[in-house]
């Protein structure tokens, strides 16, 4: 895998954003634990030097008594485990020097940890770093991308070049996730269940998620399933896309899907692959809405007669792209087909993990090999 020595913090795809940003405003830089946000921002000109990070102790107390570093970049590391944390960066932002650049990461969804009110509003740009993906690790063969279905997008496992350390990996990952990050930032007292409840989501992946029925599994109430869900996706552990409700369309308008950021969870080979293009599609939209202002979401589609869609994005309301997933060539979708007619400006792809197909259908839908679309992606 000679991608793999490309591979470095300073070639990351964040990295020109974050610098950019830094100079008008607060920058945070969010995303899942062990994606490698640290090492992106330890490489920035100067954050050696303005380092501190939440968890180790002597830089605790130097945050809380404000004995800050001197030089022009602070770096706050998981400050978000800290209550008064906004308030805190706050006084430092409006009280600072000329020239001082502040940049904060978390591995939990920074915007939705609030407590009180959002007093930092209009004084940071977010930024969410993603797993490594096709078009940022250079991949151009079948094999290269059987190598990032397998191993997951994560630099550690993925470099380890290891389905054996990816494994191991991942079972810690989940461990690490339950018994630390949720203990530091969410007060949940049944954390058995709620393990039980991320053992279960893998082989649900790719369907409309039915609350009821993990009520009924998991033997809890349908808030509390409700709860450890949000919790999950504040955590970065799982994302999960609502359904495109237009009414004329007689489209589903409640079941939401989910997809984990580490698709080496879920086990069967056509739900993976479609699991690994949602994190892609996910990490281009992303990037769309932080570092471009475009109203982005990204939805899937299915309506009364089961005719589905795996992915939809919309922009402004109004759907620009179409994409269904296959694990090989095949016809193109019946859904795909439905859709593409009634937003004919909208492109419509059918992509194949392992097909060779490449042709564009009458009705304008592309069909082709995964790697056609998702080199085009960041």
């Amino acid at each position: 895998m000679l991608y793999n020595a490309g591979v470095k913090p300073e070639d990351r795809y964040l990295r020109p954003f974050v610098e950019a940003d830094l100079e008008r405003k607060m920058v945070f830089v969010a995303g899942p634990r062990q994606v490698g946000k640290t090492t992106l921002v330890r490489s920035l000109p100067g954050a050696e030097q303005g380092y501190l990070n939440w968890d180790v102790a002597p830089d605790r107390e130097r945050i809380l008594r404000r004995e800050l570093p001197p030089g022009p970049l602070w770096v706050f590391d998981e400050i978000h485990k800290y209550r008064n944390w906004r308030n805190y960066l706050k006084g430092l932002y409006d009280g600072r020097q000329p020239g001082q650049r502040l940049l904060v990461t978390g591995s939990a969804r920074l915007e939705a940890y609030r407590f009180g009110g959002d007093s930092l509003q209009g004084r940071y740009h977010l930024l969410r770093l993603h797993p490594l993906s096709v078009a940022e690790l250079g991949i151009d063969s079948a094999a290269g991308l059987q190598d990032l279905l397998t191993l997951g997008g994560f630099p550690e496992p993925f470099l380890s070049a290891s389905e054996v350390q990816a494994r191991r990996w991942s079972r810690e990952y989940r461990t690490l996730l339950l018994r630390e990050e949720v203990a530091s930032l969410e007060r949940v007292v049944d954390l058995g269940r709620l393990e039980l409840l991320m053992l279960s989501l893998p082989e649900r992946v790719g369907s409309p998620l039915s609350l009821n029925a993990l009520r009924e599994d998991l033997q809890v109430a349908h808030a509390t399933v409700a709860r450890w869900l949000e919790v999950l996706e504040r955590l970065y552990a799982v994302v999960r896309l609502p359904p495109l409700g237009a009414p004329r369309l007689r489209a589903v308008k409640k079941e939401q899907k989910h997809y984990h950021l580490d698709w080496t969870v879920v086990a069967d080979p056509a739900a993976r692959f479609e699991n690994l293009v949602a994190c892609h599609l996910v990490k281009w939209v992303h990037l769309q809405q932080d570092a471009f202002g475009r109203d982005m979401e990204l939805r899937y589609f299915r309506d009364v007669d089961r005719r589905e869609v795996d992915f939809v994005v919309v922009e402004e309301r109004r759907p620009v792209l179409l994409l269904e997933c296959k694990l090989a060539d095949s016809e193109p979708d019946r859904g795909l087909r439905y859709l593409k007619a009634r937003f004919p400006a909208a492109a419509a792809w059918q992509l194949s993990a392992t097909g060779r197909k490449d042709f564009l259908t009458p009705e304008g839908i592309r069909v082709a090999p995964a790697l056609t679309f998702l080199t085009t992606l960041v």
